[in-house]
């Protein structure tokens, strides 16, 4: 998840569910573990800043909540140094045109002949 905060420079709140193998009926069939204590997914709920920078958790093998106050300054000293979308923002030498009519799914071309 630092990863995608760093990429995006945006704050990611990541909630993974911690699910054991009693929170399924009896009935299902569960490949990986029969005893219902099993962890089947451990969590792993974390709050990240747009630089990479863990400001709470992860959390695993537990329900919790996570609350952090946010700095939104950080938005702006993030994009100081790597503007995801600036970068691009250049007329002059890229731009993204969109034809909204119904198009055919395939187009058949004639062959070459040989």
């Amino acid at each position: 998840m630092r990863h995608i905060a760093l990429e995006g420079r945006c704050f990611v709140l990541t909630a993974c569910q911690v699910v054991r193998r009693r929170d399924f009926p009896a009935d299902y069939r569960c490949v990986t573990a029969d005893d219902p204590n099993a962890m089947l997914m451990r969590g792993g709920a974390a709050i990240i800043d747009p630089l990479g920078n863990v400001l709470a958790g992860p959390v695993f093998g537990e329900e919790t909540l996570l609350a952090v106050d946010l700095d939104l300054d950080t938005l702006a000293r993030a994009k100081l140094d790597f503007d995801v979308t600036g970068h691009y923002a250049r007329p002059d030498v890229f731009s993204l045109s969109v034809n909204e009519a119904p198009q055919p799914a395939v187009t058949l071309k004639n062959s070459i002949p040989r």
